[in-house]
C-alpha cells in the first residue's frame, strides 16, 4: 500500500492505524447477562437502606438522598448497587418526588436563620436609636452642668476644663 511504501522510503517501519478509544466492545458475553441482577439479600439491604434514608433515619451516612449514601447505607459496593436496576428505578422515582427529611430540617433551619436575621436587624436599629438618644442626653447634661457652674461663678479659665477633684486610689506596693 501507499502508506507502507512511504514508511519504507524513510527507512522506518509502517505504523498501524490508530485505535478508536471511544468504540465500546459488545456486551453479548453470557457472563455479562447473568451479572445484571443482585441476590435477594442484597436487594433487601438496598431497600432497607433506601427506607432509612427516605425516612431520615440513616445509620451509616449523613442522610442526604444520594446514590453514594444509598450504597454506603446498604453496605454494598457502588457496582453492586448499580446492578440492582429495580431498586435504582424505585430510588430515582422516590427521590424525584420526595422532600428529604434532611432537606426539611435545612428548610426549617433556613427559616429560623431568616427570623433571627430580622431580629438582629431590628435590634441593631433599636441600638442605633438608643445610642443617638444617649448622645443627645450627654450633650444636654454637659450643657446643664456648664450653666450650673456659670451661675455659681465656677467658670473654667482658658480652653482647658479642669476635672472635678477625685480621690486618688491608694496603691500598695
Amino acid at each position: 500500500s501507499r502508506r507502507e511504501t512511504q514508511g519504507q522510503e524513510n527507512g522506518r517501519r509502517p505504523q498501524p492505524a490508530p485505535r478508536n478509544p471511544t468504540r465500546r466492545r459488545s456486551s453479548n458475553h453470557p457472563a455479562r447477562a447473568q451479572m445484571t441482577t443482585v441476590s435477594p439479600a442484597t436487594e433487601k439491604k438496598l431497600r432497607d437502606a433506601m427506607q432509612r434514608l427516605l425516612t431520615g433515619q440513616p445509620k451509616r451516612t449523613d442522610g442526604r438522598l444520594t446514590k453514594a449514601n444509598l450504597h454506603a447505607e446498604a453496605g454494598v459496593s457502588r457496582a453492586t448497587m448499580n446492578r440492582a436496576t429495580p431498586v435504582i428505578d424505585d430510588w430515582n422515582a422516590a427521590v424525584a418526588t420526595e422532600i428529604a427529611p434532611q432537606d426539611r430540617r435545612v428548610v426549617k433551619l433556613e427559616e429560623t436563620v431568616s427570623e433571627l436575621n430580622r431580629t438582629v436587624a431590628r435590634l441593631r436599629q433599636s441600638n442605633t436609636e438608643l445610642e443617638r438618644r444617649n448622645q443627645a442626653a450627654v450633650t444636654v447634661i454637659a450643657e446643664l452642668d456648664a450653666q450650673a457652674r456659670a451661675s455659681r461663678g465656677d467658670m473654667p479659665k482658658g480652653t482647658v476644663t479642669p476635672l472635678p477633684n477625685r480621690q486618688r486610689r491608694r496603691t500598695t506596693w
